[in-house]
């Protein structure tokens, strides 16, 4: 495992151990039936799949607690949920049960899958706070491409890279940032060091593309349907979330489905 992943590792143990029944993970109203996709999330599935999940084989990659994969799993698939963190993935099986849904748990680095998820999946699913915990995009892209088969479909929609840039240049090239004192989105906590990284866009499109796959869209989302606990974006009065600079909203998350 790559050294900087060793170190998120430790993070995301901390956070996991913290997540549950918070402003964001509400595992409560998930265990009473509620989809935890949101609005984005839907119509990339719908790009993807046709929106049916019945008799689908997914892959939700860095599962954490693995709420996707419950969704999913309700939804009539067969669900692996993959992530590297043994915490998250005792939750996620703890939490599973409570919904009363099976899913397959694999303690894995992304970049690092076992050889038995290759082509295996009808869908990888990837979403909000995805990349920036990865310090090769193209060996992702590479990991995750290869568990789809031929026909299969990527989704990964994450935070755009361009968001909080207070320049509005554009990202040219991956950066990485350490910090001593973690961050969390959902509750309070602050653990020990994480390490992050920003790719630009033609990176991870580029990335998708020698990875063999073929982009079916890259949409910039300007206006969010949920504020995914994420300061700087203020709901405004028709209910969705934007990020302005100089009064012009800018793009803060972007949906990619690429095909295998």
């Amino acid at each position: 495992m790559h050294e900087d992943h060793v170190v998120n590792r430790a993070s995301w143990d901390e956070l996991a151990a913290a997540h549950g029944q918070d402003v964001y993970y509400d595992s409560e109203s998930l265990v009473a039936g509620r989809s935890s996709l949101i609005e984005e999330e839907e119509a990339a599935l719908e790009l993807a799949v046709g929106g049916k999940m019945a008799g689908r084989h997914v892959l939700h990659v860095q599962c954490h607690l693995g709420c996707d994969a419950i969704t999913f799993a309700r939804g009539g698939a067969q669900v692996t949920g993959v992530d590297f963190s043994t915490v998250a993935l005792g939750k996620a099986k703890a939490l599973a049960e409570r919904c009363g849904v099976d899913v397959e748990w694999v303690c894995a680095d992304v970049l690092e899958l076992p050889k038995r998820l290759d082509g295996r999946f009808d869908l990888a699913w990837a979403t909000m706070g995805v990349l920036c915990w990865i310090s090769d995009v193209r060996a992702w892209m590479r990991s995750v491409g290869g568990t789809l088969r031929p026909g299969g479909s990527l989704v990964l929609i994450d935070g755009h890279p361009v968001d909080g840039d207070v320049d509005d240049r554009p990202l040219q090239a991956s950066t990485r940032r350490t910090y001593e004192s973690g961050w969390d989105y959902a509750t309070p906590l602050r653990t020990g060091p994480q390490v992050q990284f920003t790719h630009s866009l033609s990176e991870v499109v580029s990335a998708a593309l020698a990875a063999g796959l073929r982009v079916v869209e890259l949409k910039e989302h300007r206006a969010v349907s949920d504020g995914l606990c994420v300061a700087g974006w203020t709901q405004e009065a028709d209910g969705r979330f934007r990020s302005r600079v100089d009064g012009e909203a800018q793009p803060v998350l972007f949906t990619l489905v690429a095909r295998r």
